[in-house]
């Protein structure tokens, strides 16, 4: 790794806040020339940008927000939406056993029962923000995602100025709040993003199964591309890929917010569970497997020599 990458592992996991996040922009403006603040949408989001979004023909992307720490994992099975449903229903269960139990305790307390309902799910939505997004700072975000950051900043350095020439690189805000930045992202530049390629890195460091979920536009524009390039890198590294279009596969990551997107995870495989990512959102996020971050900045180079859009692709 870079030693700016080693300094982002070391001293930046955590970028929850805004102060810590006007610290760590200032830290990469600093390392990387040309860096610049995009401002805009609801909440106040400040997304990162290299290059000239309107000409790239690639634009390579991933959130630098970290996530509130959390008791248990935010577990993603992208190859099961039902499993991973049901674990989000799991979750919720301890909340409206405490919706319930509060709204018991408003009526013996001689609130009408209707009132005491309204206020019991009303303090369960207001302790789901409060665990989830306005929690203490997870101190430990190398897969969730310090590496997909790691990932972009390995890529800058890599790439030569000609290949960078082609390329945009975007440090999207408020990913963990619920995709915020990648909207405003999306509003800001919307013409340009119509028919344009966004490769999106989210949680790439932590498994051996490389996952590649397309939308529609972008399988048209890149898949065969894509299939080239990545897995002629991960076969190199011992890695292997999963080229998955929408249907197959669901990443719920900032590319969902883009017409052509592209999202990349690292997942690990167990039998009878399938394909997953677990640990993220908890002190157990430590994981990084440099072998990920090099696979894909050798497949990101691959793939800038073979994808070459027609110039209508992009305008």
């Amino acid at each position: 790794m870079t030693g700016l990458s080693e300094d982002i592992l070391r001293d930046w996991q955590v970028r929850k806040s805004k102060t810590q996040k006007t610290r760590f922009i200032a830290f990469l403006q600093e390392k990387i020339p040309g860096l610049r603040v995009e401002e805009g949408g609801f909440p106040r989001c400040r997304n990162l940008v290299l290059g000239d979004v309107e000409t790239a023909d690639v634009i390579f992307t991933a959130h630098y927000d970290t996530c509130a720490r959390l008791p248990f994992p935010n577990f993603i099975t992208p190859k099961n939406l039902l499993l991973y449903l049901g674990y989000q229903l799991l979750i919720l269960i301890p909340f409206f056993l405490l919706a319930g139990l509060l709204a018991a305790l408003l009526i013996l307390l001689g609130l009408p029962a209707r009132l005491s309902a309204v206020l019991g799910w009303w303090i369960m939505f207001f302790a789901i923000i409060c665990l989830f997004i306005l929690g203490p700072a997870n101190p430990h975000t190398v897969n969730d995602n310090t590496s997909g950051v790691l990932t972009l900043c390995e890529l800058i350095a890599a790439l030569s100025e000609q290949e960078k020439a082609r390329c945009a690189f975007v440090f999207f805000d408020h990913e963990e709040s619920g995709l915020f930045g990648s909207m405003a992202f999306a509003s800001k530049h919307k013409k340009a993003l119509k028919n344009r390629l966004l490769l999106n890195f989210d949680c790439v460091s932590d498994g051996d199964h490389l996952l590649f979920v397309q939308s529609k536009k972008a399988r048209r524009l890149c898949e065969e591309a894509l299939r080239e390039a990545f897995s002629a890198a991960a076969a190199e590294g011992g890695k292997q890929t999963l080229i998955e279009r929408t249907a197959t596969a669901f990443y719920p990551s900032d590319q969902v917010n883009v017409p052509c997107g592209v999202g990349i995870a690292a997942l690990k495989k167990k039998r009878g569970l399938g394909y997953y990512i677990d640990r993220i959102h908890t002190n157990r996020d430590t994981v990084l497997d440099e072998n990920n971050l090099s696979v894909l900045i050798d497949g990101a180079q691959r793939f800038l020599a073979l994808y070459h859009p027609e110039p209508d692709e992009t305008a």
